[in-house]
């Protein structure tokens, strides 16, 4: 969730970026090529804004473990002859991803860290990762981008509103800016990132099993979040993950470790690992079952009935089968009005919109400003919302809402949710973090998931967390993670 830069200008700003980059590229190098001159410019200069996108690099023993793991398994790539040629940062975000970009920045957030179970498994990923860089995939995609001339990600919106379908709208805009460079890989591109992660595990000792275990229990963290959310599919929105179909590579990551040894650290890392912070960071916001509550920021606001949330760094979707909308914020002049204005002018290069009239109002004492524009986007005609709150006299968030033509007030409850929330109510949000917890004589799955700091489906989430299939137990003496909540 934003606090202080604008979604769509970093976004945008992103996205230049990464097409200036590929024109100075010149010829793709082979993959077992080292990282060439133009291929660190292009890393240094987007590294800033990726980490700005994803949360920010943590710091601490936790990041230095992650990044140490990271180095060794990215010098088996053959892209640097050195640890030191590459960089690798642990991201603040609660979204289950990771990715690379030329030049030998490698990433992995903290929820897919708190999701694998041992220190093959984190190497795989990051290896994976690497892979998509020595095959140089992220340039060909970037290519084929730039000759397609793609918009910013907030110009895509209604560029998907003009020309998209009502499943893309928000999904596109919602989408982290800096994704644009990793964004969802061809099959054949995945399966070969998948084959060399797996030879970079087996070079640096690992066992290479890991790769299909970790690939496992990313596609169960799916179907889990699927089920728990509403939605009538296991895939990740495209949006939402770099590598939204984990579940067919499995058999494959297997075949390909087929005869493979190796050591998977699993006390090592899970000691390394406690304490992590597990979902949304409170300091981001955070949403507790249908609702979406900031701390810092003072302000909470509750999804309507049938929706789901997706927090992320700068933006908090809301998406369901009747419509999408976004919770966000822009540069604010003291004038709801204008303000209104400005994000739907922002919306399209293509063509201008324009709502019919802007209308103001008061929402549980905020100063509020609406309006509702209707377009045509070549399939169906859509409504888009614009509804902006003021917090104070520098400050004014707003929801950009997308519904198909006569049903804007889908949102009305949750537009009419928008509330501040008093220094107590901010006080008693707290984060959950991973415990490492020893199992003892008397414990079993259903006794350990209790634990779990969650009201519903606490044995499938302590499951899935720690790579359990449906029907298997625990042992005394075994190492777990649950989750609790911490300061």
């Amino acid at each position: 969730m934003p606090r202080t830069k604008s979604f769509a200008a970093a976004s945008t700003a992103l996205m230049s970026l990464t097409l200036a980059g590929c024109a100075m590229g010149g010829p793709i190098p082979s993959a077992d090529a080292p990282i060439t001159q133009s291929e660190a410019q292009i890393g240094a200069e987007a590294n800033p804004q990726i980490l700005a996108e994803f949360g920010g690099a943590m710091s601490g023993s936790q990041a230095q473990y992650v990044e140490s793991v990271g180095k060794n398994i990215a010098v088996q790539s053959g892209l640097g002859g050195a640890r030191d040629s590459f960089n690798v940062a642990l991201l603040n975000s609660s979204v289950n991803n990771a990715f690379a970009i030329p030049g030998g920045y490698i990433y992995t957030t903290r929820q897919l860290v708190t999701l694998m179970n041992n220190e093959a498994e984190l190497a795989g990923v990051l290896g994976h990762e690497v892979g998509h860089v020595a095959a140089r995939h992220s340039q060909r995609r970037q290519q084929k981008a730039q000759q397609n001339q793609l918009l910013g990600v907030l110009g895509a919106v209604v560029g998907a509103v003009v020309g998209g379908g009502i499943g893309q709208q928000l999904g596109q805009a919602a989408m982290q800016g800096s994704q644009l460079l990793t964004l969802k890989f061809s099959r054949s591109q995945e399966l070969e990132a998948d084959k060399l992660g797996v030879d970079y595990l087996n070079r640096a000792g690992y066992d290479p099993r890991a790769m299909a275990t970790v690939l496992a229990s990313l596609a169960a963290q799916n179907a889990l979040d699927a089920r728990l959310q509403g939605r009538n599919n296991a895939t990740i929105p495209e949006w939402a993950s770099t590598h939204p179909d984990p579940a067919s590579r499995v058999q494959n990551a297997l075949s390909l470790a087929a005869g493979g040894t190796g050591v998977t650290n699993r006390d090592t890392f899970l000691s390394r690992i406690e304490g992590l912070t597990y979902g949304d960071d409170p300091a981001q916001g955070v949403i507790e079952g249908s609702q979406f509550i900031h701390p810092d920021l003072r302000l909470a606001f509750t999804a309507p009935q049938g929706f789901y949330m997706v927090n992320g760094t700068r933006a908090v979707s809301v998406n369901g089968q009747s419509g999408q909308a976004q919770f966000t914020m822009a540069q604010y002049n003291g004038n709801l009005q204008t303000y209104v204005n400005s994000v739907f002018s922002g919306l399209s290069q293509q063509q201008q919109i324009r709502p019919q009239n802007i209308q103001t109002t008061t929402v549980n004492g905020l100063p509020a400003a609406y309006g509702t524009a209707r377009v045509n986007n070549g399939n169906q005609q859509v409504d888009v919302t614009v509804f902006a709150y003021q917090f104070s006299n520098d400050r004014a968030y707003h929801f950009l809402a997308i519904t198909p033509a006569g049903q804007a007030s889908t949102f009305n409850s949750m537009f009419a949710s928008v509330r501040r929330i008093s220094d107590s109510e901010a006080a008693n949000v707290v984060p959950r973090k991973i415990d490492v917890v020893t199992v003892g004589s008397g414990d079993t799955v259903s006794s350990l998931a209790r634990r779990m700091a969650y009201t519903n489906a606490q044995e499938e989430r302590f499951r899935v967390l720690n790579g359990l299939s449906s029907g298997e137990g625990v042992s005394a003496g075994q190492k777990v993670k649950i989750v609790v909540r911490g300061r």
